[in-house]
């Protein structure tokens, strides 16, 4: 997974052809950091397919909020540096991340 943060994100994810998913987390997180296996797993089922990148939303509040993240975790999905789909907070399981993944691409 590419760590991204707010000097990055740009680069890695809206300007990025095809699919990129990103992990919204943060340290305080409890939640996030428990899914972080999972979304880890699912970046080696779908290598080559997304790119999965991470951020970390204590550093990039401004960011995550221009990203309408107003709840974490959130696990989005991009397609060529725009949003089209998302799966927040309790839905954020990794059977629904999956889920989202098969559905788009």
């Amino acid at each position: 997974m590419i760590v991204v943060d707010k000097n990055t994100f740009e680069e890695e994810v809206l300007k990025a052809n095809g699919w990129v998913l990103v992990d919204y987390w943060s340290d305080g997180c409890e939640p996030c950091k428990a899914l972080m296996p999972d979304v880890e797993e699912l970046a080696k089922k779908y290598e080559g397919k997304v790119k999965f990148c991470k951020l970390n939303t204590t550093k990039a509040r401004r960011l995550a909020i221009s990203q309408r993240v107003l709840g974490l975790p959130t696990i989005a999905l991009y397609k060529d540096g725009q949003k089209v789909d998302e799966v927040t907070k309790e839905d954020a399981t990794k059977a629904n991340i999956e889920a989202m993944i098969e559905k788009h691409i």
